[in-house]
């Protein structure tokens, strides 16, 4: 029995290069034709704010491509394997390789390293640069794609409720005490009756509340608007209520997103959801290194026994499934119908148990 990993270093360095190629050109395909789609139903509403025009326009696509090239690297991979595979099977390469003692693993063990590799960069291409460019783009859509906020990681557009009163906050910086509140409105209400509408530009946490900085008051009773000193509003309103109110897990990295979740359980909230994307910033990476083995069916058999469009067609099939099931843990995990860790890794190992069972029982 053949027991090394590789057949060869040549065989392994040919298949990994005509992998990477494929893959990274189907994935460069894909980008371009999804960004163009995109900015068609995109570019009427960058333009509508005054000012904006071409420079806009090639921001926003710095913006939304890598949240394109993230969302399909795992699709442009089992493209990748597809092609790559069927043309060797075509070629009657595999067969060759199989002919010289390969097993069906070493044939697919250099797509499966290079998947690896993929999935390592990918990782920290979505930590790095997706993160950014999200939380970028979700708080510039935020002001209708006018001035983008100062501060990216100020928590925007936040409503608490205290009693019957709400107050609105336009953005929330900083964390614990040292905690800003900009553009802050406070709703009093008398059961479902608005009595008064007071507003700030600006507030801090103090003993007691959040003293508002000259604050404007409209009494909607007798419609007078009266100038206010310094006044406290949101008694025993803690800062979390506003700086974690809406964590966007997919706006913030792996170690800020882990803190947040850490503060969120601090303050008694739930983080199940949150916890879910967490660990899907690992397990949808890893989703590349699946790639090579549900699709592996496709580079095996004889080709001209015209079944090699099925293998394709059920290694697509398999390789769809997985993506199905991924998108279904996520959302079970975010209800919080799974535990986060079986929403994010069960779709994984199942389909690795099942991509081996189909290799192992159809060719080894």
């Amino acid at each position: 029995m053949n027991l090394k990993f590789f057949a060869s270093r040549t065989i392994s360095l040919y298949m990994s290069r005509l992998f990477v190629v494929r893959s990274l050109s189907v994935l460069a395909g894909l980008v371009l034709i999804l960004m163009t789609l995109d900015l068609l139903g995109e570019s009427g509403d960058v333009l509508a704010y005054p000012g904006n025009g071409d420079a806009q326009l090639w921001y926003y696509v710095s913006l939304r491509a890598p949240q394109l090239v993230a969302r399909f690297l795992p699709f442009a991979v089992l493209l990748g394997t597809l092609i790559t595979l069927a043309t060797l099977n075509q070629n009657s390469e595999v067969i060759a390789m199989k002919a010289a003692g390969v097993s069906a693993h070493q044939i697919l063990a250099p797509l499966v390293l290079a998947s690896v590799v993929i999935a390592a960069l990918s990782f920290g291409f979505n930590d790095r640069i997706v993160t950014r460019a999200t939380a970028t783009l979700t708080a510039w859509q935020q002001v209708k794609y006018g001035p983008v906020p100062p501060s990216r990681d100020a928590a925007v557009d936040v409503w608490v409720r205290i009693n019957d009163d709400l107050i609105h906050v336009d953005q929330a910086i900083g964390r614990g005490a040292a905690t800003k509140l900009q553009g802050i409105t406070y709703y009093d209400r008398n059961g479902p009756s608005l009595t008064k509408i007071v507003h700030s530009d600006s507030a801090v946490q103090v003993p007691g509340g959040w003293q508002l900085r000259g604050a404007n008051e409209f009494d909607v009773t007798q419609g007078v608007m009266r100038r206010l000193p310094d006044m406290i509003v949101g008694k025993d309103i803690t800062a979390d209520r506003f700086t974690l109110s809406s964590v966007d897990g997919d706006s913030r990295s792996f170690g800020a997103l882990a803190t947040a979740i850490a503060d969120l359980k601090a303050a008694g909230r739930p983080t199940a959801s949150l916890e879910t994307v967490l660990w899907h910033k690992i397990s949808g990476p890893m989703s590349s290194i699946l790639m090579p083995l549900l699709a592996g069916v496709a580079g095996f058999g004889l080709a001209r026994s015209g079944k090699l469009f099925i293998r394709a067609v059920i290694g697509m099939g398999l390789g769809f499934a997985y993506f199905v099931a991924d998108n279904f843990g996520l959302a079970m995990g975010n209800l919080g119908a799974y535990p986060p860790i079986l929403a994010a890794w069960a779709p994984f190992v199942l389909f690795l148990l099942i991509g081996e069972t189909v290799l192992i029982r159809t060719e080894e």
